[in-house]
């Protein structure tokens, strides 16, 4: 489930390249004296993503731009809404960075795949190659660092897919408190675009993402693949889905 949200600019800004952790404390303000304040103290998946503000460009002054938020938690998606209607109401001014925004609407969204659908990536997705993968996937040695290498094109294939696959199982079972096991989630693969760099602010440190684009096509799902890959367009693909990486929307045919 998602929440559409449509901002009014209150002023001429830069579009912030940068803006990661700060939709992550927007949302997580929104969540403070709620049950899921504990989400920003939660190690491991949080369970949410969101998108970029669209369309990509600078903001002028009253101009609309559009945010989406998802997360296959409906409780989480319903505390949200009442929390962004309240400042819409309020007209209260919500403020992203030096993006300063006011709240026009907020829409409810449910986003159904069809046995034949076709995924994007909205933002790139982020997967982490672990250590004690590197022989399996013939990790060039002047690219292995300790602990992870964040897969780039000129890695495996193979590499991308299995850890794609095991984190969207991983994530699923956790959430669902399940045991679900599927051999084969993904059908065809569209390389976008990548590697591409972002640079994420983290409890005052900067680190550096790398991640990729791509596009997801199905011919016919069957119903277990259905039901993983509609948690996962909502909950966010690859790793750090809580920073806005992996952000899916559905293609119309």
């Amino acid at each position: 489930m998602r929440l559409l949200l449509n901002l009014k600019a209150m002023k001429n800004c830069s579009y912030d390249q940068r803006y990661f952790h700060k939709f992550q404390g927007f949302i997580y303000n929104l969540l403070r004296d709620t049950p899921y304040e504990f989400l920003h103290d939660k190690p491991g998946y949080k369970f949410f993503c969101f998108s970029n503000i669209f369309p990509i460009a600078d903001l002028k002054a009253n101009e609309t731009k559009r945010w989406l938020i998802s997360s296959p938690d409906r409780a989480f998606i319903k505390i949200l809404k009442e929390r962004l209607e309240t400042l819409a109401k309020e007209e209260k001014p919500i403020n992203l960075g030096e993006m300063s925004f006011l709240i026009k609407e907020v829409t409810s969204l449910n986003v159904r795949l069809k046995k034949n659908s076709k995924l994007r990536a909205a933002t790139p997705i982020i997967i982490r190659i672990p250590e004690r993968n590197y022989e399996r996937y013939d990790i060039p040695p002047s690219y292995r660092k300790k602990h992870y290498v964040f897969w780039r094109p000129c890695y495996s294939f193979e590499a991308f897919v299995k850890q794609l696959e095991e984190n969207l199982i991983k994530k699923y079972n956790e959430f669902h408190k399940t045991n679900l096991e599927i051999e084969r989630i993904f059908e065809l693969f569209k390389f976008i675009k990548g590697p591409i760099a972002n640079h994420v602010l983290i409890n005052g440190k900067e680190q550096l993402f790398i991640g990729s684009l791509w596009e997801f096509h199905f011919s016919f799902l069957t119903p277990k693949q259905k039901k993983i890959l509609s948690f996962a367009i909502d909950c966010g693909f690859g790793e750090r889905n809580s920073f806005g990486f992996g952000f899916m929307n559905i293609l119309k045919n």
